[in-house]
C-alpha cells in the first residue's frame, strides 16, 4: 500500500514538474513575442512560438491580464536572480552591476502596451509595481555596494534613485526608433565611475 502511494506521489510530482516546465516554455515564448509584438500580439503567435495549441494558453491563463502579469512576474524573477550569479561570477563588482543593468533595460523595454493592458485592473497592476521594486531594488542594491567596498564607484547613488533614472532613460523607446537608451544608460554608468578615478 505505501508503495502505491509512494508511486503516485512520484506521478504527480512528475506531472507537476512538467505543468511547470510547459509554463515556463509558454512564458518565455510570451515575452519574446511581447518583445517583437507587444502585449496585445496575438495569442496564436504566442502558441506558434511556444509549440503549443491556444488551448494550453488559455488552460493556463484564462486572460490576457493573467498572461501579461504572469509574464511580467517571471522577468522580475530572472531579473532577481541574475544579480547575486552575476556578482559571484563576475570579473569585478561594477562589471556584474553593469551586466545586470544591462539585463534591467532588456525587461524595460520589452514592456511595449503593459499600462494599457492592465488598465482594467489598477490594483493588479500597483501590486506589480510593488513586487518589482520589493524584488529588484535589493539587489541593485548589493550590486551596487560590493562596487563601493571594492573602491570601483563613489558612495551615495541609492538603489531606487539608479533604478528610477535608468526608467527614465528608456522612456520615449517605443514612439522613436531612432532612441537608444542603452547609449545613455552606458553614459550614466560611466558618470558613478568618474569620481572614483579621478
Amino acid at each position: 500500500m505505501p508503495r502505491t502511494s509512494a508511486t503516485g506521489d512520484g506521478a504527480a510530482r512528475g506531472k507537476r514538474a512538467d505543468a511547470l516546465r510547459n509554463q515556463q516554455t509558454l512564458l518565455d515564448a510570451a515575452a519574446a513575442v511581447f518583445v517583437t509584438s507587444g502585449v496585445d500580439a496575438p495569442i496564436r503567435e504566442i502558441a506558434a512560438r511556444a509549440g503549443v495549441g491556444m488551448g494550453t494558453i488559455y488552460r493556463h491563463f484564462p486572460t490576457r491580464a493573467d498572461l501579461v502579469v504572469a509574464v511580467y512576474r517571471h522577468q522580475v524573477e530572472a531579473c532577481a536572480e541574475a544579480g547575486p550569479t552575476l556578482l559571484a561570477d563576475g570579473d569585478s563588482p561594477f562589471v556584474a552591476l553593469r551586466q545586470w543593468v544591462d539585463l534591467f533595460v532588456d525587461f524595460l523595454v520589452t514592456k511595449h502596451g503593459l499600462a494599457k493592458a492592465m488598465q482594467s485592473d489598477a490594483s493588479g497592476f500597483d501590486a506589480l509595481l510593488a513586487h518589482f521594486q520589493d524584488r529588484l531594488v535589493p539587489v541593485c542594491a548589493e550590486l551596487l555596494d560590493a562596487a563601493v567596498e571594492a573602491g570601483e564607484i563613489e558612495a551615495g547613488t541609492q538603489a531606487y534613485e539608479l533604478m528610477r533614472g535608468i526608467g527614465n532613460l528608456c522612456i520615449g523607446r517605443d514612439s522613436d526608433p531612432r532612441y537608444d537608451p542603452r547609449r545613455l544608460v552606458e553614459l550614466l554608468l560611466r558618470g558613478l565611475r568618474q569620481p572614483a578615478s579621478s
